[in-house]
């Protein structure tokens, strides 16, 4: 695991989450742009805190009708 900087702490500290499960819940509530905006720094931090942390962001288009099933492996 990654160390954590003061600032990462911080963020784990105000959400009451450890960054490896915050990232990834919040990126797919809010999207980049308003976890950023929620957090307080910027985009760039936060894209590199996801690389850091080795959370797998993806983009995927669909056609009318097609649909995306997500499965969590444990």
């Amino acid at each position: 695991m990654p160390r954590k900087s003061r600032l990462m702490r911080q963020i784990e500290e105000r959400y009451q989450k450890p960054l490896e499960r915050l990232l990834p819940e919040m990126y797919n509530e809010k999207g980049l742009p308003g976890m950023a905006q929620e957090m307080g720094i910027s985009k760039g931090t936060l894209w590199y805190w996801l690389l850091r942390f080795g959370v797998n962001v993806r983009r995927i288009a669909l056609a009318p009708g097609e649909s995306l099933e997500v499965r969590k492996s444990h």
